[in-house]
Order: C-alpha cells, then sequence, then structure tokens
C-alpha cells in the first residue's frame, strides 16, 4: 500500500508522522520504504541519524524525485511517501498514484482553509483516475490542555469538507516528539510508556488494524 503523508503547510508535522510511522511498521516485521520528496529532507535527515547511531531496525528512505511511479513497482510491503507544497511537482505525482492520503492538521482555521485547498489539488492530481485514494485526515500537536476548544472546533470543520474522513485519533503537542526525532528514534523507542507513545500506537493501529490484531494475537499466545 502506498500511503502519502501531505499538507500544503509548512510545520504540520507531516516527517514526524511519516517517521514514526515507518518505525512501527519495522517493528512488526512490516516491509517499508520512504521517500521524501519535501525539500527541507526532515525523513531523510532523521533515518541518517540512525543509520549512523547503529539503531534496528534500519529504516530506509529514498529522496530521489524522478520517476517516483515506476520506482514504486519495485518495492514490497508498504511505502510511505512524505511531501508538502515546497515540491508541488513530486506532490501531484505522489497523490496520483496514492492508495491513500494522510493529512496531519494542527489545530487553526488557517489549517483548515490549507486542507480544503489541498482537496483541489488532489481532485487535480486524480482526476484521470477511477478509484480515488481514501483520504484521511487527524488532529496533530492537539493542545494538551481540556479547556482549549481549538482542536474540537479544527475537528468538526475538517468534517465539514468533502470527502475526507477525520479520525478520532489525535497526536498532542509533546516534547517529545521533537527529541525523539533529534536522536533518530520514535517516541515508543524513547520512552516506551510515555503519553506520546500510546497516543501513536493508537493512530498506527487505527491505520493498520490487521497489523495491530496480529501483534495482540501473538502476545495472547506466548
Amino acid at each position: 500500500m502506498i500511503t502519502v503523508i501531505a499538507n500544503l503547510k509548512g510545520g504540520s508535522g507531516k516527517s514526524t508522522v511519516a517517521f514514526n510511522l515507518g518505525i512501527w511498521l519495522e517493528t512488526r516485521g512490516q516491509p517499508v520504504v520512504a521517500y521524501d520528496l519535501d525539500p527541507q529532507c526532515t525523513l531523510l535527515d532523521v533515518a541518517e541519524i540512525r543509520r549512523e547511531e547503529g539503531i534496528t531496525p534500519p529504516f530506509q528512505v529514498y529522496n530521489d524525485k524522478e520517476a517516483l511511479a515506476r520506482q514504486l513497482g519495485y518495492h514490497p510491503g508498504e511505502v510511505l511517501v512524505d511531501v508538502g507544497a515546497a515540491s508541488v511537482p513530486s506532490m501531484m505525482e505522489a497523490l496520483g498514484i496514492a492508495d491513500r492520503v494522510l493529512v496531519p492538521v494542527p489545530p487553526s482555521q488557517p489549517d483548515v482553509w490549507a486542507t480544503q485547498r489541498f482537496l483541489s489539488i488532489l481532485d487535480e492530481a486524480t482526476a484521470k483516475r477511477k478509484e480515488k485514494p481514501e483520504l484521511l485526515a487527524f488532529i496533530n500537536r492537539a493542545d494538551t490542555h481540556h479547556a482549549v476548544r481549538e482542536s474540537d472546533e479544527t475537528e468538526e470543520a475538517l468534517a465539514m469538507l468533502p470527502g475526507v474522513t477525520v479520525m478520532p485519533h489525535r497526536l498532542f503537542q509533546r516534547t517529545i516528539y521533537r527529541r525523539s526525532m533529534s536522536e533518530g528514534l520514535a517516541v515508543f523507542e524513547l520512552e516506551r510508556t510515555s503519553k506520546a507513545a500510546g497516543e501513536f500506537g493508537t493512530l498506527a493501529s487505527a491505520l493498520y488494524p490487521d497489523l495491530a490484531r496480529d501483534r495482540a494475537k501473538g502476545q495472547r499466545n506466548r
């Protein structure tokens, strides 16, 4: 399956999501490769840190933007593509071959507007396809204070956008996400019992329910 993690705005946390999701898949024995098509190359950088530190499992990230569709045909298992508006041609190509599109959305009205504009790009990129990719959005970097309503309001606004499935699994604004990335580790590798590890595990399990069930079944049979 080709999952494209995309957003029109910088700072949405898509590279962090792509990296943690890739390592989550690797730790479950699922073959996975990633493509970093964002000029900032954050995903490529964190994978390089992981390689230099000898952290296992390894995480393979490619940065070749040429003939993306042809290259993806060589990879078994899961493919993750990290792409943003800084490279619109790459975004269009990736969206054109995606099985599903995952959009992390920070809680703000401008981010809702950006997601709405993103839908037009997705429609254009997939205009010739008979089947459209599944489009999933979730609140990323949600405020941790229960009294702040912005995350709820953003989620409600996203649910009104056509063709968007809003996942009820939020990732919150936590320092551990930045700290773990700087060390080449997923949040659940850095602190297995942290709140961030729990919330990311919930999100990943919702995206890959079969893998989550297999893992749970294996643990019960031990």
